[in-house]
């Protein structure tokens, strides 16, 4: 009967539990598993109820997007190439019953947005999101971005700073076009063999896949519906040949994240970002691979939340 009672809790309520299970460390945690699972249901089943689909008509494009609404400060997420709007589960929960207005969006060829092939295309990210943050009138959000989500992300932060609280940036390359590091890229992932590892061996790291087959399970799942014609839609440009150069010159404040056991931004290649964004703070996720807000929401979503409370 106490699962059906937290699940009566208000939002609040329910989000208050679910911080205290995430601080609570040791063996005496296993004790609330029970408690902490059922306020962290409450909390999903709050902020889902709430949640607003639409399309932003945009050239070329039908954006499809999620909005919780509401009169908090606007956290944006931009999801990767494996991804679309349904990977933020662990995310839209947490950062509503945190007070901020949670948009999510299927990025152009991506998810359940449509492309007018009327429309110019491939267009840019950049702009897409523009667009998009102009259709829901946002004067400044906070953008989140993981993975080539990143890179869309950087490329949005250079192009319209004055539109970003804040910018963190998740298991990503960012896009970055200079010689020795995509020589560097190269190194690390060889071609063709490493292009031919599954999804799921390339983005999800062995602690996890080994600990929860259920949750790779549903990975994979939302990466199959990733892309409506079943590949890789056509790569978008960018407004920017992002550099490390050219990183060195933003100014929003950025958090930077990756997990000890990603493949594509290993914690040596966080570094290289972290040492020419200036004021950039870095985290390491251990026993992640290269989805962290999947793989280890909890640590995501706290770190994420103390370093947008700030700004």
């Amino acid at each position: 009967m106490r699962p059906a009672r937290l699940t009566r809790l208000s939002g609040a309520e329910a989000m208050r539990t679910v911080h205290r299970c995430f601080r609570w460390t040791g063996g005496a945690a296993l004790i609330f598993t029970a408690m902490c699972a059922a306020a962290w249901l409450a909390v999903s089943l709050d902020a889902q109820s709430a949640v607003r689909e639409a399309f932003a008509d945009l050239p070329g494009v039908r954006l499809f997007y999620r909005d919780t609404g509401g009169n908090g400060a606007p956290v944006v997420f931009v999801h990767a190439a494996t991804g679309n709007s349904r990977v933020w589960e662990y995310q839209l929960p947490a950062f509503t019953a945190a007070g901020y207005r949670v948009v999510a969006y299927d990025r152009r060829g991506f998810g359940r947005s449509v492309i007018d092939p009327a429309g110019p295309q491939p267009g840019t990210a950049a702009d897409d999101l523009l667009g998009l943050v102009n259709h829901l009138r946002l004067d400044r959000v906070h953008l989140i971005g993981t993975a080539a989500g990143g890179g869309v992300s950087f490329d949005f932060a250079l192009s319209f700073p004055e539109r970003v609280r804040s910018l963190v940036i998740a298991n990503a390359g960012g896009n970055v076009q200079d010689a020795d590091y995509l020589e560097l890229g190269r190194r690390m992932r060889p071609a063709p063999q490493f292009d031919a590892l599954p999804p799921d061996v390339r983005e999800l790291g062995p602690s996890y896949r080994a600990a929860n087959g259920g949750g790779t399970r549903r990975w994979l799942e939302l990466h199959d519906l990733s892309w409506p014609g079943g590949s890789p839609p056509k790569a978008q440009n960018t407004r920017n040949r992002i550099t490390f150069a050219m990183l060195e010159t933003l100014k929003v404040p950025t958090l930077l994240l990756t997990g000890d056991a990603d493949l594509f931004t290993p914690p040596s290649v966080l570094r290289l970002f972290t040492a020419r964004i200036k004021g950039a703070e870095s985290v390491i996720v251990r026993e992640s691979g290269h989805s962290a807000y999947w793989e280890q929401p909890e640590i995501f979503n706290r770190t994420v939340l103390e370093f947008l409370r700030k700004h």
